[in-house]
């Protein structure tokens, strides 16, 4: 008994394992793997040739990472960083899954197309040719439509995943970046302007939101929901924003390109610097900074929380998930319940799609009720 209670107290005193950073190096074709406390890099993980963005897969089990150069997606296990496997897609520049999971759909820039996919299969069911440089890509919360930034033309386009059509194509601004979906409007960084517009998917208004710099990029709701955190490239700043009212409470300036935005459970901010090769670590509260040197060009970054019971559906899971580019109807608490469900019937795939790969099944959560809590957050030093 003296034993049990023994190595119950050693056990309770341990320190927690560090959180994991997956950080994607695009102009050196790998990815860099982070020690969180250390804030060293552990590893580094080659890929093909260029790789940009990832996602969660629907099921928490992967992440999914774009390498746009070399035509592939890479599945990693967020636990060990393991590949576990690769798929042949073209382009996959920047890639998101609707909400109810049944669909993967890929923005490729470089060769302007909208591409749909079973997200179980990996089945092509539609390509839509594009004018110029299909951006980022973002969900309605009921998975009706996606909406995709056109960088090339200063516009927005929304596909009508149900009858996998154009519904429509609005003008927005110079060189449209990021997007997300918040509280019933689109939040679109113009990298062309200063500024963040929302835009009205109902009667197409497009109003200007708040200004952030030059080069204003992309923004990311934090895990509280109150939140927003957007990005400019140029004039180097990370704004925070009030997610009710659009207003910009405070700006960190940040030198080196702040890019691509993750969140551990704590609050703590992760962002890419994209000219200087590093990572920034950011307390929002304290205001301390932080740095982790990794590959040439970061983009695309994941925070895998070592917290038990959380796993990497934390990403979307937190109370923020309400808004993004995947946002669910309701939010779950993060590493929530998930329930297994054979996988909706999907259309008959046109004749530009491809056979199916694999069988496999479709993640549903499960609402759980409450939001998460997170206790105070510890220094940076």
């Amino acid at each position: 008994m003296w034993r049990a209670a023994l190595l119950l107290l050693l056990t309770a005193t341990l320190p927690a394992r560090a959180d994991t950073v997956f950080v994607l190096n695009s102009a050196d074709a790998s990815i860099s793997v982070l020690d969180a406390v250390t804030r060293t890099e552990t590893r580094r993980i080659p890929l093909l040739r260029e790789a940009h963005h990832l996602v969660v897969s629907p099921d928490g089990q992967n992440l999914v990472i774009g390498d746009s150069g070399g035509n592939e997606l890479f599945f990693l296990d967020p636990q060990s960083g393991e590949i576990r496997r690769r798929e042949r897609i073209s382009n996959p520049y920047h890639l998101e899954y609707s909400p109810d999971g049944r669909y993967l759909v890929i923005a490729s820039l470089r060769r302007d197309q909208i591409d749909i996919y079973d997200a179980v299969t990996l089945s092509l069911l539609q390509r839509f040719r594009q004018p110029d440089k299909p951006s980022h890509v973002a969900f309605s919360p009921d998975s009706r439509f996606v909406y995709v930034t056109l960088q090339g033309t200063g516009q927005v386009a929304a596909v009508d995943m149900e009858t996998r059509s154009t519904a429509w194509i609005q003008d927005v601004g110079p060189e449209p970046a990021g997007i997300i979906w918040h509280r019933g409007r689109l939040l679109i960084g113009l990298m062309g302007r200063t500024d963040f517009v929302t835009l009205d998917p109902a009667t197409r208004e497009v109003r200007t939101a708040f200004q952030v710099g030059r080069g204003a990029h992309n923004v990311f709701p934090a895990p509280d929901g109150r939140t927003l955190y957007a990005t400019s490239r140029v004039d180097s700043r990370i704004a925070e924003v009030d997610a009710a009212t659009l207003e910009v409470r405070r700006v960190f300036e940040v030198p080196g390109g702040p890019d691509c935005i993750a969140f551990d459970s704590d609050g703590r901010i992760y962002a890419t610097l994209r000219w200087i090769g590093r990572v920034l670590v950011l307390d929002p509260v304290s205001g301390e900074q932080a740095q982790i040197r990794v590959g040439r060009s970061p983009h695309g970054i994941f925070v895998m929380p070592r917290r038990p019971g959380l796993g990497a559906d934390f990403a979307f899971a937190a109370p923020g998930a309400v808004s993004g580019s995947r946002p669910l109807p309701q939010p779950v608490v993060g590493g929530g319940t998930i329930a297994r469900v054979a996988p909706a019937q999907a259309v008959p795939p046109t004749p530009a799609a491809t056979t199916a790969r694999q069988d496999g099944e479709v993640a549903v959560r499960v609402n759980a009720g409450h939001p998460a809590s997170y206790p105070a957050r510890p220094s940076l030093r």
